[in-house]
């Protein structure tokens, strides 16, 4: 498997939530725990060891089953609050968000499997699909709290912190349509991976150095370079299925891979 950025930076995202997690004792996510310290040292040791693992080709199959258990583990614990509020649409989104994050691992994991195709092939259908619906959760996320998200737009950039609001709600709607139909899915999946970029650098960095002992900016910082990450590993996946000669196997997937970069 070819090293790229976006496993490199999804590596690193899991090594940044790692740190915080030993640093600041708290995982919210999980809420009441009989022994936080066990949870906090083993959080922080799986974010560690995976983040470290899967920057490199050898150990990259390993990392990914450390993060994909890791993260999938924190998203099946956002499912009781659904089920307790199914309408309130704040506990969908913050499910899929940690799904996607999730997903990427699940790209690393069947690239390293050159030697079964074929189910390579399923696993990338599978997750493909899988964020794509996550895309459409970050544009409805966005819609239903668009003050809010107006709100984290910094004041200085023109024309206005609802203009922005809207905008890269449009963009995460029309995103989640090129990938899903696999039209311009490379370019909409490129963009998208430098609308989080963009996130993380005006929104979460200021709040790191203007707050440095608290918890949300590093927090949130991470979490969107996890995403980023996460999004930059697809778009990788795309940009390779069309200058790389693949196998029947991975020609016959049910996405549109062939005209995304028109």
């Amino acid at each position: 498997m070819k090293q790229n950025f976006g496993r490199n930076m999804y590596g690193l995202a899991a090594i940044a939530y790692g740190i915080i997690t030993l640093l600041w004792h708290q995982i919210d996510s999980l809420g009441n725990f009989t022994h936080p310290a066990i949870l906090i040292y083993f959080a922080g040791a799986a974010e560690l060891i995976g983040g470290l693992a899967i920057q490199w080709d050898k150990t990259a199959k390993l990392g990914s089953v450390v993060l994909f258990s890791f993260y999938f583990i924190f998203t099946l614990y956002l499912v009781p609050p659904i089920l307790k509020n199914p309408l309130v649409y704040f506990t969908w989104g913050n499910f899929f968000e940690e799904y996607s994050i999730a997903i990427g691992s699940v790209f690393v994991f069947a690239s390293t499997l050159q030697n079964k195709p074929e189910t390579a092939s399923k696993i990338y259908s599978a997750a493909y699909k899988c964020f794509g619906i996550c895309v459409i959760s970050y544009s409805l996320y966005q819609l239903f709290y668009l003050s809010y998200t107006a709100g984290l737009v910094p004041k200085w950039i023109p024309p206005g912190q609802m203009f922005w609001a809207v905008a890269t709600t449009i963009a995460f709607a029309v995103a989640a349509y090129a990938i899903l139909s696999g039209r311009l899915a490379l370019l909409a999946s490129r963009l998208l991976t430098i609308m989080f970029l963009g996130f993380s650098l005006l929104v979460w960095f200021p709040l790191c150095f203007s707050n440095p002992h608290g918890l949300i900016g590093w927090d949130s910082n991470a979490e969107t370079l996890a995403v980023a990450g996460s999004v930059w590993i697809v778009a990788d996946f795309i940009f390779q299925q069309n200058i790389i000669p693949v196998s029947r196997a991975f020609s016959k997937m049910p996405v549109k891979l062939s005209e995304s970069a028109d």
